[in-house]
C-alpha cells in the first residue's frame, strides 16, 4: 500500500449495484477520503485520508459487504469451492441446459397436439441440480442485495424461479397416490435459470476481454534493460533501473525506458506509440519512448522516466481508468427490478390476505399468490436485453463485424460522431512510392539507380522503391560497398559511381546544392508526402532526383465515409501524422473534422472534447497509440489487421480491416437497440397486464406459466427477426 493510495483486488462482483455496495463499504472506513471501484478490472482504488490506516481494515470492511478482497500485488487467498472454479466456466450453463431440455418436453408436444407429459417425480429430479445447485448463485447475490435492502435481477430470479418451483414440489405431493396431477411448473424455473445462467456467462468473457488489453500493454515492456554504470554494462530487472542511468539499446531491440538520446544514431519505429507509420530518425539530444524498437543504429538512452511515469505506464492507466463502463439498458433493469421485487412481494402478500379473508379459502388465496409470482417470474424481462444482444452479434459476425461486449452493441446505436485513426485505418499502413523527379527528366535510371542502393534493405521506403522498379520490370544493377548510415540514410557504389540516397538533412551534410527541385520538395511535404534524395559524390556533389512516398488511402475509405454521412454521422481524424498528410487524406476522403499531430495522451482528450459536446463518439483504430482512445471513447472499434491492444480495448473489432464495415456496426447496433426495446415494453407489458389479473384471480397458475412461456417465446422470436439483416459495406 501506498502512502496514500490503496489498490484492492475484489472478488464476487456481478454487476453495478455490487460497485455500488462496495463504494460504500469502503467510504464507511474512519480514514477513507474516497473509494473507486472498477468493475472492468475488479480493482478498489482507495485514497486515504490517514495514512496510518491499515489495509486490513479496508479488506475487513469488503468482506462484511459480502465480498471477498486482497492487496494487488498479494496472491489471492484460497476460496471455498476452488475446485470448482477451475472447471470450464461453461460447464454450470452446459449442465443447466441438459436438464433443463427434457422438462421442455411438454411445451413442445403441445405445438403438435400432444402430451408428452413426464413423470411428476422425474420432473422433481431433473429440476432441483438446476435450482439449488446451478442456481445457487442466484439465492448468494439476491441475499446479498436483500441486505443491502435493494433489489436487482439475481433477486428476482431467486423469487421468480422458487415460486414456480415450490408451487410444483406443493401440487405434485398434494396429489401424490391420486392420479395424475395437474400442470407443473418446473420446466419454467429450470429454463429461466440456464437462460440467466448463460447471460451470465456471456457477460463474464467480455469482462475478461476489457482487460487483456492492459495485459497486453504491459507484455510491450521489457524485463530488463542493459544499464552502463561506471563504465560497465549490467543486465538488471526493469524495476531497478533509475532515472538518470545510461541504457544501452542494440539494434532491433526494443527500448525498455524513456529517454534522451546521448549517443549514437539509429531509425526508430515508433508506430506503436506515435501512430507515425514511418520510422523516424533520432540522435544525440532528441527523445525516445519506451516500447518503441530500435532500428539499425546503437543507442545509449539517458533514462528521464521509469515506472509508473513512463509513457507506456500512463497509456495503461488511460485504458484502465476508461474501461469500467456499465451497459445503459442493464441499469436501467436493475433499477426496475429494484423497485418491481417489493411491489411484486407486496401485491402477492395483499392477494393472500385479501382473498384468504374475504373467501375464507386459504388455499385458493395461496394458489393465487403463487400466480402473481409465477406471472411476475422474470423470464421475458431476463431474456429481452441478452436475446437481442447474441442475435445482433451473431448476425454482425457473419458479416465481419465482430462485437465483444454488451455495451457496445447498446450504445453504438446513438453515435453522432465517428473519430478515425488515419495510418493502418483509413489508409493501408504502408508507403508507396507516389512521385519520382529525375533532373535530366530520365526517371527510369533515378528509379534503377534508387532500387540498386535499396536491394537488401527492409525499411518500409526501401520495400516501396523495390516495389516500384519490379512492377516497372527494371534490370537492377549490382551496388558494392553498401552502408548505413543512421537517421540518413544509404551509401553505395553503383556502376562505378558513389551514390547517397537520404533525407534533405543527408544531403545538406553533404553538400548538395538541392536547385530547382526543392520548391517541388516543398509542395510534396505540404500535401504529407516522404522526400528521399539521390545524389551522385564522384566527383562534385550532384543530385541526380528525388523520390516522394505516402500512404495511400484504402479502396472502401471514401465510401465508408460516405455511408456514415448518409447515416447522419460527422466524421473527424484524428492521427499522429503530420497535418499536412492528415489534411490531405481528410479533402479525399470528404471527412469533417483533422485533429493532426497528437499524442496518444492527447488522442484520448480529443475524445473527450467531441464527448463533451454533448453526442455519443465511436473512436476507429488500429495501433497501440489508439488504445486510450478506442476505451475512452462511447464504442471503440477496432481494425483486425491492427495490434492486439487495440483490439483488446475496444468494444468491436472490424474482422476484415474494411472501414466501410463502420457504419454496417452502427446499422446493426440500431437495429438490435431497437429490438431491445421492443422486447423490454413486451415484457413489461406481461407483467402490467397479468399481475392485476392474477391477484383478481382470473389467472391461474396453470395459465400464467403459459403467459409467461409466451412471453418468453415471443421476446425471443422478436430477437431472432434480426437474423434476416444484411450488411450495407461490400
Amino acid at each position: 500500500m501506498s502512502d496514500s493510495v490503496a489498490s484492492l483486488q475484489i472478488e464476487g462482483m456481478t454487476c453495478a449495484s455490487c460497485v455500488s455496495r462496495v463504494e460504500k463499504a469502503l467510504a464507511k472506513v474512519p480514514g477513507v477520503a474516497s473509494a473507486t471501484v472498477n468493475l472492468a478490472t475488479e480493482k478498489a482504488k482507495v485514497e486515504l485520508a490517514d495514512r496510518r490506516l491499515d489495509v486490513q481494515s479496508l479488506i475487513a470492511a469488503v468482506q462484511k459487504a459480502g465480498y471477498a478482497a486482497h492487496e494487488v500485488g498479494e496472491e489471492a487467498p484460497a476460496a471455498p469451492h476452488a475446485a470448482a472454479r477451475r472447471w470450464p466456466e461453461a460447464l454450470p450453463v452446459a449442465a443447466a441446459a441438459l436438464l433443463s431440455a427434457p422438462l421442455m418436453l411438454p411445451m413442445l408436444g403441445l405445438l403438435f397436439g400432444r402430451t408428452w407429459m413426464l413423470d411428476g417425480w422425474l420432473q422433481l429430479a431433473l429440476a432441483t441440480p438446476v435450482q439449488f445447485w446451478l442456481g445457487a448463485r442466484f439465492y448468494r447475490a439476491g441475499w446479498k442485495a436483500l441486505k443491502a435492502g435493494s433489489g436487482n435481477m439475481d433477486l428476482l430470479v431467486a423469487l421468480g424461479t422458487s415460486a414456480g418451483y415450490g408451487l410444483s414440489v406443493y401440487l405434485l405431493y398434494a396429489h401424490a397416490g391420486h392420479g395424475m396431477p395437474p400442470h407443473l411448473y418446473f420446466e419454467a424455473s429450470a429454463v429461466v435459470i440456464t437462460l440467466v445462467l448463460l447471460g451470465k456467462w456471456l457477460e463474464t468473457r467480455a469482462k475478461r476481454q476489457t482487460t487483456e488489453a492492459i495485459r497486453a500493454l504491459n507484455a510491450l515492456r521489457p524485463e530488463r534493460a542493459r544499464v552502463r554504470r561506471n563504465g560497465i554494462e549490467q543486465e538488471l530487472a526493469l524495476g531497478q533501473v533509475e532515472v538518470g542511468d545510461l541504457v544501452v539499446v542494440r539494434p532491433g531491440e526494443r527500448i525498455p525506458v524513456d529517454g534522451l538520446v546521448v549517443e549514437g544514431t539509429s531509425d526508430i519505429d515508433e508506430s506503436l506509440i506515435t501512430g507515425e507509420s514511418l520510422p523516424v530518425a533520432r540522435q544525440a539530444g532528441e527523445p525516445v519512448t519506451g516500447g518503441a524498437v530500435n532500428g539499425q543504429g546503437l543507442l545509449v538512452v539517458r533514462t528521464t522516466a521509469v515506472g509508473a511515469e513512463s509513457t507506456l505506464a500512463r497509456i495503461v492507466r488511460l485504458v484502465e481508468s476508461a474501461q469500467a463502463k456499465k451497459a445503459p439498458i442493464q441499469r436501467l433493469v436493475d433499477r426496475v427490478s429494484g423497485v418491481f421485487v417489493p411491489v411484486v412481494i407486496g401485491i402477492a402478500l395483499l392477494t393472500v390476505l385479501g382473498w384468504g379473508f374475504a373467501t375464507g379459502d386459504w388455499e385458493a388465496a395461496i394458489l393465487n399468490a403463487v400466480a402473481v409470482l409465477v406471472i411476475a417470474c422474470p423470464c421475458a424481462l431476463g431474456l429481452a436485453t441478452p436475446t437481442a444482444i447474441m442475435a445482433g452479434t451473431g448476425v454482425a459476425a457473419r458479416h465481419g463485424v465482430l462485437i465483444k461486449d454488451a455495451e457496445a452493441l447498446e450504445v453504438a446505436h446513438s453515435v453522432k460522431v465517428v473519430a478515425f485513426d488515419k495510418t493502418g485505418t483509413l489508409t493501408e499502413g504502408r508507403p508507396e512510392l507516389v512521385a519520382l523527379e529525375a533532373v535530366d527528366g530520365d526517371h527510369a535510371a533515378l528509379l534503377r539507380a534508387s532500387a540498386a542502393i535499396q536491394s537488401g534493405s527492409e525499411h518500409p521506403l526501401a520495400r516501396a522503391v523495390l516495389a516500384r522498379a519490379q512492377q516497372s520490370g527494371l534490370d537492377l544493377k549490382r551496388a558494392g560497398e553498401l552502408r548505413a548510415v543512421a537517421g540518413r540514410g544509404m551509401a553505395a557504389t553503383v556502376e562505378g559511381r558513389a551514390l547517397r540516397l537520404g533525407s534533405t538533412r543527408f544531403m545538406r551534410e553533404l553538400s548538395v546544392p538541392l536547385g530547382t527541385l526543392e520548391a517541388r520538395a516543398s509542395q510534396l511535404q505540404a500535401e504529407g508526402r516522404t522526400v528521399s534524395w539521390l545524389a551522385d559524390l564522384s566527383g562534385p556533389p550532384t543530385l541526380i532526383g528525388l523520390l516522394a512516398f505516402g500512404d495511400a488511402p484504402k479502396a472502401t475509405a471514401a465510401a465508408a465515409i460516405a455511408q456514415l454521412h448518409a447515416q447522419g454521422i460527422r466524421t473527424a481524424l484524428v492521427t499522429g501524422d503530420n497535418r499536412g498528410s492528415a489534411e490531405a487524406v481528410a479533402k479525399l476522403l470528404k471527412i469533417d473534422t483533422v485533429r493532426a499531430e497528437v499524442l496518444p495522451e492527447d488522442k484520448a482528450a480529443v475524445v473527450a472534447q467531441l464527448r463533451a459536446e454533448g453526442q455519443r463518439v465511436a473512436m476507429v483504430g488500429d495501433g497501440i497509440n489508439d488504445a486510450p482512445a478506442l476505451a475512452a471513447a462511447d464504442v471503440g472499434i477496432a481494425m483486425s489487421s491492427g495490434t492486439d491492444v487495440a483490439m483488446h480495448a475496444a468494444g468491436i473489432t472490424l474482422m476484415r480491416g474494411d472501414p466501410a464495415l463502420v457504419s454496417d456496426a452502427i446499422d446493426i447496433s440500431r437495429r438490435t437497440y431497437a429490438k431491445i426495446r421492443q422486447n423490454l415494453f413486451w415484457a413489461f407489458v406481461y407483467n402490467v397486464v397479468g399481475i392485476p389479473l392474477a391477484a383478481f384471480g382470473l389467472l391461474s397458475p396453470v395459465i400464467a406459466g403459459a403467459a409467461m412461456a409466451f412471453s418468453s417465446v415471443s421476446v425471443v422470436s422478436n430477437a431472432l427477426l434480426l437474423r434476416r439483416w444484411k450488411g450495407g459495406a461490400r
